[in-house]
């Protein structure tokens, strides 16, 4: 008996090619930018780019690891996706100055401006999410509403429309990245991107929201986070 041909699957859509950027800062939270990093720079044709308004080194929040801009702003001008990280360090960047400058520049032409824990602050800041509602790191919600945006408790809220998309705290830039990977290219696409990192959470405890950690959790979480400051 002759075996039968094995059939060929079809042909997986191949995206253009797509310019990430990345925005870095002192005192960045690593995984609002790598976690999406990992996700993205799989992407065919995906090329992600760390940039900010000096090349060059800037230290995590907590001051123990660096990550390197490899380009300036002005040498990116025009990127399909921006990603904003968050972190303490975003607090500098509250005030009119070169990161507002590019992003709202950029936004102009970009498929997607996203942001990742309390990067959707620098967004609101820079005006990007007037009349809009967003998500951030929970103990934040409060300086998105001085900036007449509506906070909400979800892991991702998405603005399709004006081409915006947040995420919660840290590793919700994760979940908003796969989400991108099917906007970008299609569902598929996001489970492969999935299968590689092998993301598949199963956190010993249920304590990864405010609703659900408790007071007890809360309280500890301030201690620790008073004694990073």
């Amino acid at each position: 008996m002759t075996a039968s041909p094995r059939s060929t699957p079809d042909e997986p859509p191949t995206p253009d090619e797509l310019s990430i950027a990345i925005p870095l800062f002192d005192e960045v939270t690593a995984l609002d930018a790598v976690g999406p990093y990992e996700v993205l720079q799989r992407l065919p044709g995906a090329t992600v780019t760390f940039i900010g308004a000096e090349k060059g080194e800037v230290r995590s929040d907590n001051g123990f690891l660096g990550l390197t801009v490899d380009a300036t702003f002005a040498e990116l001008t025009d990127p399909d996706v921006v990603v904003v990280p968050g972190g303490v360090g975003t607090r500098a960047h509250m005030e009119p100055g070169p990161m507002h400058d590019w992003l709202r520049s950029a936004h102009e032409s970009s498929r997607f401006t996203t942001s990742v824990c309390t990067g959707s602050l620098i967004l609101a800041a820079a005006g990007l999410l007037d009349g809009l509602s967003a998500t951030t790191h929970w103990s934040t919600y409060d300086v998105l509403t001085e900036h007449g945006v509506e906070p909400t408790g979800q892991r991702v809220v998405e603005h399709l429309d004006h081409r915006i998309i947040t995420a919660a705290g840290v590793s919700s830039g994760i979940d908003m990245a796969l989400r991108l990977s099917e906007l970008l290219v299609d569902d598929v696409a996001a489970k492969a991107m999935q299968l590689m990192i092998e993301y598949d959470p199963q956190p010993p405890f249920d304590a990864g929201s405010l609703e659900k950690a408790g007071d007890e959790v809360v309280e500890r979480v301030i201690v620790y986070a008073a004694d990073k400051q």
